[in-house]
């Protein structure tokens, strides 16, 4: 996986699941309903159609009740077990996402997201670079807490897929 420092955001760890479980937890709705964004807040609302061109969109909702809801993106590319990529670029079908929507208001900015899972005996190495335009949009990315809150949300995925439930 290439890293670009001045545009992309990048986030590894090995975590005590196997690669399966980790998978599961980022393709079935019902499952990264539980995990996707740190708590309090939560997703209401997932559509996962897993194909290049499908659906990727999750719906947010804060500890006060206002929802959040995510443009729908578009999966780019879909290898089973090991590496998904997706970009709230494009809608579904590949379709360009409009640069405003007077319901919901444009995207803070345009990303292409890249997860992989390696799986290392009863272990799984995950990785995950978003991809920005420009440093300014991964500026943006950073400071709205990438980092620590990937890391929260990772965390409760293991707790969900630990190993009762791999």
């Amino acid at each position: 996986m290439q890293v670009h420092p001045q545009l992309d955001l990048y986030f590894q760890r090995e975590i005590g699941i196997p690669a399966d479980a980790v998978w599961r937890a980022w393709t079935q709705p019902e499952l990264l309903m539980q995990w996707f964004c740190p708590r309090p807040w939560k997703v209401v609302d997932c559509e996962i159609d897993l194909r290049p061109g499908g659906v990727f969109s999750t719906t947010m909702q804060s500890p006060e009740g206002q929802r959040m809801p995510a443009m729908p993106g578009s999966y780019l590319q879909v290898e089973p077990l090991s590496r998904l990529v997706w970009t709230n670029a494009l809608g579904p079908g590949f379709r360009p996402m409009p640069t405003s929507n007077a319901a919901e208001g444009p995207p803070s900015f345009m990303f292409v997201a890249e997860l992989r899972f390696e799986a290392r005996a009863s272990n799984t190495l995950y990785r995950a670079c978003v991809r920005h335009a420009d440093a300014q949009s991964r500026e943006h990315h950073a400071a709205m807490g990438f980092e620590q809150g990937w890391g929260i949300a990772l965390d409760q995925l293991v707790e969900l897929m630990g190993p009762e439930r791999s």
